[in-house]
């Protein structure tokens, strides 16, 4: 069964995951006005993109061991170059 703390986290997550979003979208904006110094721009968005994909992994992991009855507090965020090569 689901702990009150583990919806908490879970909704944690996707919060951090809206605001991550929303910050990529700016930036993306941004770099297609041509506004900003471009190479900031790019790294910050390069880097954003790494923690999204992150944070999606997270989730991912923590429904797919509460479904099989375990702990969703066990899920660890994994290095970028491991959730980098996944595909949805």
């Amino acid at each position: 069964m689901e702990q009150p703390n583990d919806t908490s986290a879970e909704h944690a997550i996707l919060g951090r995951i809206s605001e991550m979003v929303a910050d990529e979208r700016t930036l993306r904006d941004l770099l297609a006005a041509g506004g900003g110094e471009g190479v900031d721009e790019r790294e910050r968005l390069t880097a954003l993109e790494h923690e999204l994909d992150q944070c999606w992994d997270l989730l991912r992991q923590r429904r797919a061991l509460s479904e099989a009855g375990e702990d969703p507090g066990a899920a660890r965020v994994r290095p970028s170059s491991t959730v980098e090569g996944y595909r949805s």
